[in-house]
């Protein structure tokens, strides 16, 4: 991994992904293989460039309707032109689809750590005003479909750093 890359760096390596920098609120809805709703849940994201440290860094919130409440948090760093990640929860990659002449959609693949035979691509498609997203993820286990999740998403602000060590509550 690349430790020298700075987050203005990336931001010039990955431009389309740097549109993505604040805070995102949505919904998070998984399906099984034959489109049977599984899961649902509320999130917002934290999508970073700190200024210090890797040069991408995401937490994820989670709140589902019974009061459960989960966070991920997602340092990366930068290797080939790509965003890699490597931790305790997954190892993969994202990237600006170049062959995308509308600069809208970005890609990732991963696999969960521990979890070799299950692994998932997931497309994210960015609005052309950079104030919404859509994303899929289609999940595969001993390369066979089985799930899909369905994330719709808005900007709530462009400084992430406002939200920082705040709690989980969602505006309305």
């Amino acid at each position: 991994m690349n430790d020298t890359v700075t987050s203005n760096e990336l931001k010039k390596i990955m431009p389309l992904l740097a549109r993505h920098e604040g805070v995102w609120e949505g919904h998070y809805r998984y399906y099984n293989s034959i489109g049977d709703k599984i899961d649902e849940h509320r999130s917002r994201l934290l999508c970073r460039f700190p200024d210090e440290g890797h040069p991408y860094h995401q937490t994820n919130y989670y709140a589902w309707a019974d009061g459960k409440t989960e966070s991920r948090d997602f340092p990366a760093m930068v290797r080939d032109g790509r965003l890699w990640w490597d931790n305790d929860f997954i190892r993969g990659w994202a990237c600006d689809v170049a062959l995308d002449e509308n600069a809208r959609t970005t890609m990732l693949h991963w696999v969960r750590t521990g979890e070799p035979d299950l692994y998932l691509y997931e497309m994210i498609q960015l609005s052309d005003d950079g104030e919404s997203r859509a994303r899929i993820w289609q999940w595969f286990k001993k390369d066979r479909l089985f799930q899909r999740t369905l994330v719709d998403e808005k900007r709530v602000s462009h400084d992430w750093r406002a939200y920082e060590g705040k709690d989980f509550t969602f505006e309305s």
